[in-house]
């Protein structure tokens, strides 16, 4: 009787120690794979701590750039009024006065080249954003060719056909010929910001239309009716206005 009693107790002790054991096993999977979850999320967070820091550091010195061509735009704009001055006196020559109307357009050109930098460098933080706050859900869902996906936030739609970087200039010969402007690509092939972010952007392009707007919707139209694979983005960034989109080609994934 007291063997069996022993043999009791150690069957007792083995399955509990096996359940603690089972116990902890699970604990430490889940533990695992909620810290696999997390990862992505802090990195993900973190890169877009670290992005926006270096646009502002990045808009701060395109400022003080601006300030300094705008100094040398006022400074061109004197000069040459006293050239004419003196043209008009027949003091200097008129290649001398050619030569002050050529550093005023440079200051100009200079300017605007910043102000297309600064627009630039918003658009291009706002669309990639989008994409990668869009690309942890359009993962886990995959589409037929030729099959449409409608969501709050994006538009998605899987073309039959192949498209390439190459190809670009069709959609703009198309959206010239349709609206008598050019196409305003956004982000055309891959780039800093999607090497910071590890997003495949090689061989897609990114317009800045709305998809809700007529420009947007005659452009999915004929997206769609030559096969051509795109994603086009409803939702802008907090407190912008940028954001909506039409992505060019296959969705970016993460390398």
């Amino acid at each position: 009787m007291i063997l069996a009693v022993i043999n009791r107790v150690r069957s007792y002790g083995l399955a509990l120690f096996v359940g603690v054991a089972l116990s902890i096993v699970v604990n430490a999977e889940a533990q695992t794979k909620k810290l696999k979850e997390t990862r992505p999320a802090n990195e993900l967070s973190h890169l877009q701590e670290e992005f926006i820091k270096a646009t502002r550091e990045y808009k701060t010195s395109l400022a003080k750039l601006l300030a300094i061509y705008e100094r040398n735009l006022n400074r061109a704009e004197e000069k040459l009024a006293q050239s004419q001055k003196l043209y008009a006196e027949g003091l200097i020559s008129k290649n001398q006065l050619a030569d002050n109307e050529t550093a005023i357009a440079n200051a100009k050109d200079k300017i605007n080249e910043g102000q297309r930098q600064m627009a630039n460098a918003d658009a291009q933080i706002a669309d990639t954003l989008v994409e990668a706050q869009a690309e942890a859900q359009m993962a886990k869902t995959l589409l037929r060719k030729g099959s449409l996906l409608r969501t709050t936030s994006y538009i998605r739609y899987s073309g039959a056909g192949t498209w390439a970087l190459s190809d670009a200039w069709k959609v703009q010969r198309f959206f010239l010929d349709s609206f008598k402007k050019q196409l305003p690509v956004g982000v055309f092939g891959q780039g800093a910001i999607h090497d910071l972010w590890r997003l495949d952007h090689r061989n897609a392009m990114d317009v800045s239309v709305h998809p809700d707007g007529p420009e947007g919707q005659l452009l999915m139209n004929y997206l769609r009716s030559n096969g051509i694979s795109f994603l086009a983005f409803r939702a802008a960034i907090p407190g912008t206005a940028t954001g909506p989109h039409i992505h060019i080609g296959r969705p970016s994934h993460r390398f």
